[in-house]
């Protein structure tokens, strides 16, 4: 299985997957364009997206996702409140295949399994995407670590965790207080510790690439972010990459 994070952070999100003939993205909260220069820097084209899918209907993970199903034909998978409440924004779709949150979709080579996530949303999730030989985990926008979470993110090869704010850059920065507030609430968004003590209790010898996603640019800076995560893997052998607001991480593969 390869995977990109086109993209992660407050101002668009979207993560590319793909195995034997099958590809698709979670979200797009780029414009058309941006999504297609992103892809074509790693050597892909929207032209051979088999779907769509959709975590929550907040602006920077859905922005582009109307345009590009339009244009391509390409069908969106989102449960019935993410869509309908972002349909505003995302428009007509090509086609939309509702999902019931907890649903698991197969789609030719990938197999996709949504599960709940705690944020400000109509009903938000995370995805594992499984091959058959490696999974891949995708869990940002989440305010507080479930049962649930570590339950579906256990055994993982790959992980795309939030590690959104450092907690004294959010307390000392420009954000009012209601918005502070907000960001360390259960339905908001984990810090770099919360994300490190999530990894810490997913970290297994199979586990090979770690991507730290959805940094705030303004409550967070990666080398924080990089070593919160690599005091909690230790060791490990594993991977550990910080994704980047501007540019799509290498293509990844994970291999058994």
């Amino acid at each position: 299985m390869y995977f990109s994070v086109l993209g992660s952070g407050s101002k668009g999100n979207s993560v590319y997957i793909e195995s034997g003939s099958t590809a698709i993205l979670i979200d797009a909260g780029f414009s058309g364009k941006e999504i297609a220069t992103r892809l074509h820097s790693i050597g892909r084209r929207i032209e051979d997206l088999d779907a769509l899918f959709v975590t929550h209907e907040h602006h920077d993970h859905i922005h582009g996702v109307g345009v590009l199903s339009r244009r391509c034909n390409i069908p969106v998978y989102g449960n019935y409140d993410t869509v309908k409440s972002g349909e505003k924004l995302m428009g007509k779709l090509f086609k939309h295949s509702e999902f019931v949150t907890g649903e698991v979709i197969q789609m030719q080579d990938l197999q996709i399994r949504s599960f709940s996530v705690s944020h400000d949303a109509a009903d938000p999730v995370g995805f594992v995407i499984c091959n058959g030989k490696v999974t891949l985990a995708y869990c940002t926008d989440t305010g507080k670590v479930s049962a649930l979470l570590r339950q579906r993110l256990m055994g993982c090869n790959g992980l795309v965790l939030e590690f959104n704010h450092d907690p004294q850059m959010l307390k000392e920065g420009p954000y009012s207080l209601a918005l502070q507030q907000r960001v360390r609430s259960d339905h908001g968004h984990l810090s770099n510790a919360d994300g490190a003590e999530f990894l810490q209790s997913l970290l297994h010898d199979q586990l090979q690439y770690v991507i730290l996603a959805h940094l705030s640019a303004t409550n967070n800076h990666p080398d924080l972010a990089m070593t919160t995560a690599r005091g909690a893997v230790g060791d490990s052998p594993l991977q550990l990459r910080v994704a980047s607001q501007t540019l799509a991480t290498e293509l990844i593969l994970l291999e058994k």
